[in-house]
């Protein structure tokens, strides 16, 4: 066999080849690698649009916890001003009633010591009118003496 003529039939058969390839093989591998960068790109954009949604709705979040924190915050503290004016309205009664009950005491102690000092000047009296009639020894007439009795009350 003739070099030429080998060299010259693997030309033909490599160009029938090449020509088959091009015409049936190569186009259903392209379109299938070119499918498949699609679905890697449009795997990417979705995979970036769903970092950015992420991040939307953790930033989202974040103001709502912020928002929900300050809203916590804002019901403490007016809980604590709540509890603080029942406390002082609780003092400021109590302060009241105590006022009241001490007025009431000392009302009541004044009205006692009256009536001990009456009670005592009777006493007083009836001892002076006793010692007196012991001195004269003779009875002495609270009729009579009503007057003098009763400015010996007073004096005492």
């Amino acid at each position: 066999m003739n070099l030429n003529a080998t060299l010259l039939a693997q030309i033909v058969v490599f160009g029938i080849l090449w020509w088959f390839t091009m015409k049936f093989v190569w186009p259903p591998i392209t379109k299938a690698l070119d499918e498949r960068a699609q679905k890697v790109a449009d795997g990417l954009a979705a995979a970036d649009k769903a970092k950015l949604e992420l991040a939307s709705a953790n930033k989202r979040v974040e103001e709502q916890l912020a928002q929900s924190r300050n809203e916590t915050a804002q019901l403490l503290s007016d809980a604590e001003k709540r509890a603080q004016a029942i406390v002082e309205e609780a003092k400021r009664r109590a302060e009241d009633e105590g006022a009241k009950i001490v007025a009431a005491a000392k009302a009541e102690a004044e009205q006692q010591m009256i009536q001990a000092r009456e009670a005592l000047r009777n006493q007083v009296a009836a001892l002076a009118v006793k010692g007196a009639e012991q001195i004269l020894k003779r009875e002495v007439n609270a009729g009579v003496h009503a007057e003098l009795l009763t400015r010996l009350q007073t004096e005492l």
